[in-house]
């Protein structure tokens, strides 16, 4: 996967209207709350064009049971991939335009990634350094995404910490 990250598009939030309408309308009553997270939900900061969608459901199992829904979508289904009690769904391909990562309700996970993303927009000054790490890493790794994420880490726990403190305060 070739790591591009690109000027903020307006577009993003259309986008992310259109995927939740068509996630809403194929999951229905098994979705409790859907979000938008991740750099494209925020106006302004530059991100790789990936729509990153939270999903908040009742059952894991429940959703699990629903995955021709996801197919049905052009979704890849690819399980936990790597973090305990998340459901993960990509759609592109190599060329990928979504994400969806899907917890029960509740699952702290959940609390995390709205903070960051709450913590970042509150913090300009935070955003535009974490916007020129990602331009940064992007030029320097643009064909390998798992180091352009391993260079992100330490930034992201430090400021997810930050976050949730912030978040718990207000």
């Amino acid at each position: 996967m070739i790591v591009e990250v690109v000027p903020y598009d307006p577009n993003w939030k259309k986008a992310y209207e259109k995927e939740k309408e068509a996630l809403v309308d194929n999951l229905g009553e098994l979705i409790y709350k859907i979000h938008h997270i991740g750099s494209t939900s925020i106006k302004g900061l530059a991100a790789k064009p990936i729509i990153d969608i939270l999903l908040e459901v009742q059952s894991l199992t429940t959703l699990d049971n629903a995955s021709s829904a996801f197919q049905s979508l052009g979704y890849e289904i690819m399980g936990e991939f790597g973090i305990k009690g998340r459901r993960y769904y990509r759609k592109g391909d190599a060329n990928r335009t979504h994400q969806v990562h899907a917890y029960e309700a509740g699952d702290a996970n959940v609390k995390r990634h709205i903070a960051f993303r709450d913590y970042l927009v509150a913090n300009p000054a935070v955003m535009h350094k974490y916007e020129k790490l990602k331009i940064r890493l992007a030029n320097e790794y643009g064909n390998d995404i798992e180091r352009y994420c391993d260079g992100k880490d330490s930034f992201v726990k430090y400021h997810e910490a930050r976050a949730l403190q912030w978040i718990s305060s207000t």
